[in-house]
């Protein structure tokens, strides 16, 4: 019995030699060339990224994420229509100062009239016809007490209000952009992950069957490896879907759903960005596009009160007048000059019930401009904090990749030489792909927080150029 277990231990050995080169010790010390330093793993410094989406992208048109954010300001649809209603504002400026213009009209006509009180007295029919050529009438307002003046600058408001609209939308799409971008690149990530992980249950599976033929192992651990292997495929198909779904909700954003294939040029990256609590804030105090938008409301309710408080002032305006007609279309002619001063028909319960209510909606913007304060300052600081969650996680993702790999590299090594069985290493594999992906993930919402942040304050942050570092491949 002895004899025969050297004779077989020697046999396998001879196996191993021959089809892998490996030496006797190759589950003690790994072999640096087939499976690099766990260091690799580590965030490497200023490393250049450069990866294409093969399969479900062509390579035609490279992308990056500034790109992105061009295509998707000129392209989404939001953007365009609230910059038309920034046009269709000034529009409405210019329709209120109309007033301090001159009004024309113009009239002609034919009219018969047949006088029943004459007639009857007088015992016969009486008939008029009057014909008018032309009635040209202009009218000009001289003053209205600043009526006017009051509704052009409600317009005016309304106006810088579309202007801040604008900048919210681009700040949300630019927002929207950054986190359908991102997730293109941890979608590639993930097939990424999941091709390296077919690769690893082919070798494990050419593995098992090779000891099964020399008879060291059962057939289960070949179908169990089978079994791996059609999983792993199982999760590439859905990883090269999952590819396809990010680069359709990336186009959507920007506004370009049929554009042409491009490549992806960029990887994830961790780029550490210096800001403080109270930075953010005071920079959400100049640039974040809602609070002025609340300061404007506020105003533009002021305006309507004065506006409304108005409501019984009259009207100077000068009116001239020109007839040509009579009993003929041109048998005479006719004019008028005057200057009026129009009151207008004055309710009094109405104009106070008027003026009360434009009062309470004074009010009520200036409690929705102090709601919006606290919403945005909850927004700001909810922001900050998942940063900062998402910031502390990527150390410890990044060395829970490196110990599942060092796992991995151990186990496969252990399995190679008969000391470890198909369970295994199929955990091991599996640990090491699931970190690879929580370190993915991790990256992603990290960027993702870093997106959200930056809307919240409505500015960009520009990263430390010398700290930016990415998994090395």
């Amino acid at each position: 019995m002895l004899l025969k277990r050297i004779i077989l231990l020697s046999l396998i050995i001879s196996f191993i030699n021959i089809n892998t080169s490996f030496a006797y010790d190759i589950g003690n010390e790994v072999n640096e060339k087939e499976y690099p330093s766990a260091d690799s793993v580590l965030p490497k410094q200023n490393a250049k990224a450069d990866f294409i989406i093969e399969g479900s992208v062509e390579k035609n048109i490279d992308m990056t994420l500034d790109k992105c954010i061009e295509l998707a300001l000129g392209n989404n649809p939001q953007i365009n229509a609230a910059f038309h209603d920034i046009l269709a504002s000034d529009s409405r400026i210019k329709q209120v100062w109309s007033n301090y213009f001159p009004q024309v009209s113009w009239q002609t006509g034919y009219t018969r009239i047949r006088q029943l009180q004459l007639s009857d007295a007088l015992g016969k029919n009486l008939t008029f016809n009057y014909f008018i050529l032309g009635q040209v009438t202009l009218q000009q307002m001289l003053y209205d007490f600043g009526v006017t003046q009051n509704q052009a600058t409600i317009k005016r408001l309304d106006y810088e209000a579309y202007k801040t609209t604008l900048g919210a939308t681009i700040n949300d799409v630019i927002y929207q952009t950054k986190d359908a971008y991102y997730n293109l690149l941890f979608a590639f990530e993930n097939k990424r992950v999941a091709e390296d992980t077919v690769k690893k249950f082919e070798m494990f599976y050419n593995q098992a069957k090779a000891f099964y033929e020399i008879g060291m192992n059962p057939k289960v651990d070949v179908t169990i490896a089978e079994v791996n292997l059609s999983n792993a495929k199982l999760q590439l198909i859905q990883a090269d879907n999952a590819v396809n779904l990010a680069v359709a909700r990336l186009n959507n954003v920007m506004g370009v759903p049929f554009i042409d294939k491009y490549n992806v040029q960029e990887r994830l990256k961790y780029q550490p960005v210096d800001v403080t609590f109270n930075q953010s804030i005071e920079i959400a105090r100049y640039a974040r596009p809602e609070l002025k938008l609340a300061e404007l409301k506020v105003e533009s309710a002021n305006q309507t009160l004065k506006l409304v408080k108005k409501s019984y002032f009259p009207t100077l305006s000068i009116e001239g007048q020109l007839q040509i007609g009579g009993k003929s279309w041109t048998s005479n002619y006719g004019y008028n000059l005057g200057g009026y001063l129009n009151f207008p028909t004055v309710n009094g319960m109405l104009i106070k019930n008027e003026i009360q209510e434009a009062r309470y909606l004074y009010d009520k913007e200036i409690a929705n401009a102090k709601n919006t304060q606290n919403q945005i300052y909850l927004e700001i600081q909810n922001a900050y904090l998942m940063l900062e969650e998402k910031k502390n996680q990527m150390p410890v993702a990044m060395l829970g990749v490196k110990q599942a790999k060092e796992n991995y590299e151990l186990s496969y090594g252990r399995y190679r030489v008969g000391e470890a069985n198909p369970t295994e290493l199929k955990d091991a594999q599996i640990n090491y792909q699931q970190a690879q992906l929580s370190y993915y993930n991790a990256l992603y919402q990290y960027n993702s927080a870093k997106a959200s942040l930056e809307k919240a304050i409505g500015k960009n942050l520009v990263p430390n150029e010398s700290d930016i570092v990415e998994l090395g491949k």
